[in-house]
């Protein structure tokens, strides 16, 4: 299962240029570790790939989401609230998201 969801994932990530054929045999090969799994690479933090905005929405809303890399979060503007990503991996379970609003009570204390 999970190799078929690579396969269908893969084209996404890789965008315009595709791997070589000697990786694409490696990264579709059945029975292959992750490289998160091999030593030397699970040690290099992970990035969140602008790419997959394309695919992703706030569940919440079902509206388009976008990555502020300067929080590693990703937003949704109309409901003021943050997801975070952790090793690359966007968590987007509404409960572990944060307000980025503040409470209204709290604007019109700091207004006056």
């Amino acid at each position: 299962m999970l190799s078929a969801t690579c396969r269908r994932l893969a084209p996404a990530l890789w965008g315009p240029r595709a791997p070589s054929a000697v990786a694409r045999r490696y990264l579709l090969a059945p029975g292959v570790r992750s490289f998160a799994d091999q030593s030397e690479r699970a040690e290099e933090p992970r990035t969140f790939h602008p790419e997959l905005l394309k695919f992703l929405v706030c569940p919440l809303s079902k509206k388009p989401l976008r990555y502020e890399a300067s929080t590693n979060e990703l937003i949704n503007d109309e409901l003021g609230i943050a997801y975070p990503v952790i090793d690359g991996i966007p968590n987007m379970i509404p409960q572990a998201a944060r307000t980025t609003r503040q409470n209204k009570k709290q604007e019109e204390v700091e207004q006056h």
